[in-house]
């Protein structure tokens, strides 16, 4: 397990941001034929986007929620994200395949979902926490004097935004 960062921190990231939910519903738990083939199939992805530098891939927090798991991806580009989910030699295209094709025969077992967002910009405060979520995923800094309040850390963010569009 990794150590506990004592103090307050946050996140620093300069350009796009895609922020991917996905997950699965496991609707009929006693029908693990379905559904474990989706299941191990998430970790060969990660592993495989970790891997590659050029990926846009930037890190991920694995969950589990009321109706099973979910990851938390965060992603340089929504370009690079279509490219890695679209591409035939890659584990995604497959694993798709055969969850689509497995689903078809069992309907209702197992379900998937995924919400894609564009962050314009984001503010993160974590007290006391492993690294985890954005700071994991981008560079972790400490809370300076100035960004004490979210408010400060939120329009902080709106200034790098900003002179990005200029």
């Amino acid at each position: 397990m990794s150590k506990v960062i004592m103090g307050r921190m946050t996140h620093h990231y300069e350009g796009e941001l895609v922020v991917f939910h996905i997950g699965m519903q496991i609707n009929r738990w006693w029908r693990p034929d379905v559904w474990l083939p989706a299941f191990f199939a998430m970790p060969r992805m990660l592993r495989e986007l970790s891997q590659d530098d050029g990926s846009g891939f930037l890190g991920y927090e694995l969950l589990f929620g009321r109706g099973g798991p979910y990851v938390v991806q965060y992603w340089s580009s929504v370009d690079k994200l279509y490219a890695y989910a679209s591409a035939p030699s890659q584990e995604h295209r497959p694993a798709w395949t055969a969850f689509n094709q497995a689903a078809r025969k069992s309907p209702g077992t197992v379900g998937v979902w995924h919400e894609t967002f564009l962050v314009e910009r984001a503010e993160s405060i974590y007290v006391s926490t492993r690294e985890m979520g954005l700071p994991k995923a981008t560079e972790l800094v400490e809370v300076g004097r100035r960004q004490d309040r979210a408010k400060a850390r939120f329009d902080e963010g709106r200034t790098v935004a900003e002179a990005e569009r200029r």
